[in-house]
């Protein structure tokens, strides 16, 4: 009998989680399928599109993700107290973004004026909704159930488009955390639908070598951004790596980025049994194939927690 969600995933515990969602039609969910000749790769965008969206309204740091076929991984970092400072307001912006909240948040929302009752139930609602915003199950039905209404339209169906239940695993120790992020990233390559890791199209470990925004221009020029039910939602980047830890606080990975991708690499030329792909043994390695600058490297790599910081200084400030 499956285990209260509630009873799996303890932020006490552990703040990462491994969590894959599986497409229940035979039809893919990307990709192309081989019996009816449909393509449905432009699926994979509203996927990847929609973890970034969301990590940016939740309390939840992405680490990797995978978009495959018929399912996804993602590997994240749960990060409750990111919601705590958020004023009520700042709360129902963030929820407001994805759901019209109930009619007495609504005339809230719009600045009606409301009297002394109608206000604490507002700062109820709120509280509801802060809650929310750092609980994993509601990122995943953020997530799955606008994909699930978009892909029925353009499918003509109706019905179940996931599992019942997306599966979460904890991963308790940093070994843990890089295995899992590793595996995750290396999935287009055991599938033998890209060669290289720089070349698996919607991944994380791609996003990371081939970043598509500038996050320090994004925050200064307000452009990488998304609007949605008329709020502002400056987006989020993927959960950094950090060499060390800085005044007992650790936000990202304890690791070297361009450790971790050499751990990548490694990885993906051993060859699994009951796995189509491999990364050629003959290939330079990814540092080398990607011709980096060991010194442009490390600045690149370790910018992440200043642009970070930033971000969150940013969103305080809008707080």
């Amino acid at each position: 009998m499956p285990r209260p969600r509630a009873e799996q995933i303890s932020v006490a515990d552990t703040p990462y989680y491994h969590v894959i969602s599986r497409c229940v039609r035979r039809t893919f969910l990307c990709g192309k399928d081989r019996q009816t000749g449909r393509n449905y790769e432009h699926r994979r965008g509203w996927i990847e599109e929609r973890i970034r969206l969301l990590s940016s309204v939740f309390a939840v740091d992405i680490a990797a993700y995978a978009v495959m076929a018929n399912h996804y991984h993602l590997v994240v970092k749960l990060s409750p107290d990111d919601v705590i400072p958020l004023t009520d307001d700042k709360v129902l912006e963030h929820w407001c973004c994805l759901y019209k909240g109930a009619p007495l948040v609504q005339r809230y929302m719009d600045g009606q004026d409301l009297c002394d009752a109608e206000l604490r139930v507002v700062a109820r609602y709120a509280e509801t909704y802060r809650a929310r915003l750092r609980d994993l199950s509601w990122f995943m039905k953020c997530l799955n159930e606008p994909i699930a209404r978009q892909a029925n339209r353009e499918d003509k169906c109706t019905g179940h488009f996931w599992e019942s239940r997306f599966k979460s695993y904890p991963l308790d120790t940093e070994e843990a955390v890089l295995t899992c992020m590793a595996y995750v990233d290396l999935n287009p390559i055991r599938a033998a639908i890209a060669d290289t890791p720089e070349t698996s199209e919607y991944t994380s470990v791609r996003e990371r070598i081939q970043p598509r925004f500038n996050l320090a221009d994004a925050i200064k020029n307000q452009t990488e951004q998304k609007t949605l039910n008329n709020f502002t939602v400056p987006l989020k980047p993927l959960l950094g790596f950090e060499e060390r830890i800085h005044q007992g606080f650790q936000r990202g990975v304890l690791f070297r980025m361009e450790d971790y991708l050499t751990l990548v690499d490694e990885t993906g030329r051993i060859t699994r049994k009951g796995k189509r792909g491999a990364i050629a043994p003959n290939l330079l390695p990814i540092l080398a194939r990607l011709n980096l600058d060991p010194d442009r490297w490390c600045e690149r790599a370790t910018a992440f927690e200043a642009t970070y910081g930033d971000y969150r200084k940013e969103r305080r400030r809008a707080a």
